[in-house]
């Protein structure tokens, strides 16, 4: 059955000048310091989003909250196809008829980048002869796999601002311009979440992907329950970013018989101390790395993605700060690989380990200042000039 058509709604008061799109929870994130930085600096500027509560708190007018809805992987899209075809189809009738000066794009390439060539086949974007400019914030990892999609984007876009310095390097065959405006996580302003603290619990972070989290946190509990059994009664916390994610921990820890008290559920912006890590690979694994928290990169998908990715991902490593760095921060263990009893020797070895400690606090010195563009355009330079082209 087809899903019935949403209604998103009009602005608030008048013109928008910047309109975001943020389907995933570290995108809303990321977002709403560009957004934060627009207030400061262009305080009359109107903006909305398709995004997340971070944006929302940010004091974006919030149209949909697409972070709700957050997926990954060819199987878990098409169980959801129906509901972003009919948010798809209603954001662009919403373009047409507000015309945002400016479409800030924000990583979630999968919906983006088919939602601007869309902008551009309605002659609503400037590449497609319209009003609106389309500026695309964090790169596609082209890097890794889907290479070609640059010259598409150099079609579509009008300017990507990427936050890893190998990234400009990727479109240099292009004629798309592409600014290193530096990570969020090293600008001075940026408050990491996390913090080692050599007596802290062990920290899990399943993610914030619902199907991806359903997969992961059931290895992570047994992992902590294999390292409780031989390494005593460490209390262990795990971050979620939203109620819905809560809601499949709590369903997760209920099957697995695991005592409450040994392990904590807290909302990410609380964030906490911590002495080992199991992380995912995704945005909260490089906090984790920023702030020298040693420990490893857990991940599983559903077995047919995992199957496509071993085929057509071309980098050698998953975590980001493993990366950037182009060496193991972080081993990863991946698929069949994430076994409990090996995950639980690493936490062991993480926390009785100096000689690791002190390596994972030199890696993120160098990891810092590997994600700081000194002399880069800030993104909010990059969306005035866009503007005032028009």
């Amino acid at each position: 059955m087809a899903e019935p058509p949403l209604s998103l709604p009009p602005p608030g008061d008048g013109p928008v000048e910047v309109l975001f799109i943020a389907g995933e929870h570290s995108g809303d994130q990321h977002a709403a310091l560009i957004a934060r930085d627009i207030q400061s600096r262009f305080p009359e500027w109107k903006m909305a989003a398709v995004g997340g509560p971070a944006l929302q708190r940010a004091g974006v007018q919030l149209l949909y909250d697409l972070t709700r809805d957050s997926v990954v992987g060819l199987v878990e899209v098409l169980r959801h196809y129906g509901k972003f075809k009919a948010l798809f189809d209603s954001l662009l009738e919403w373009v047409a008829t507000h015309r945002p000066k400016v479409v800030v794009l924000v990583d979630y390439p999968g919906f983006n980048l088919r939602f601007a060539a869309a902008l551009g086949k309605r002659g609503l974007s400037r590449k497609g002869g319209g009003h609106t400019a389309l500026y695309q914030y964090v790169s596609p990892q082209i890097w890794a796999w889907k290479g070609g999609r640059r010259f598409k984007m150099a079609e579509i876009l009008d300017e990507l601002g990427v936050i890893f310095p190998f990234e400009v390097e990727c479109y240099r065959d292009t004629d798309l311009p592409v600014h290193f405006v530096g990570h969020p996580f090293a600008r001075e302003d940026y408050r990491n979440p996390l913090r080692y603290d050599s007596e802290g619990p062990v920290l899990l972070l399943p993610g914030s992907r619902r199907q991806a989290v359903g997969r992961i946190f059931p290895v992570m509990i047994k992992a902590v329950q294999a390292f409780q059994r031989s390494a005593g009664n460490r209390p262990c916390v795990c971050l979620y970013p939203s109620q819905e994610v809560r809601g499949i921990l709590e369903h997760e820890l209920g099957r697995s018989g695991l005592e409450s008290t040994a392990l904590s559920l807290r909302p990410v912006e609380q964030g906490t101390e911590a002495s080992a890590v199991l992380s995912s690979s995704g945005t909260m694994s490089l906090n984790c790395a920023l702030a020298g928290i040693p420990g490893a990169i857990v991940y599983r998908a559903h077995p047919l993605t995992a199957w496509m990715g071993r085929r057509l991902i071309r980098v050698e490593w998953l975590g980001i700060a493993n990366l950037v760095l182009k060496r193991e921060m972080y081993p990863e263990y991946i698929q069949e690989a994430a076994r409990p009893e090996r995950l639980s020797e690493v936490l062991k070895t993480a926390i009785s380990d100096p000689a690791q400690r002190e390596r994972f606090l030199q890696d993120a010195a160098s990891l810092d200042s590997n994600l700081r563009a000194e002399r880069s355009e800030s993104v909010v330079a990059r969306l005035a000039a866009l503007i005032h082209q028009a």
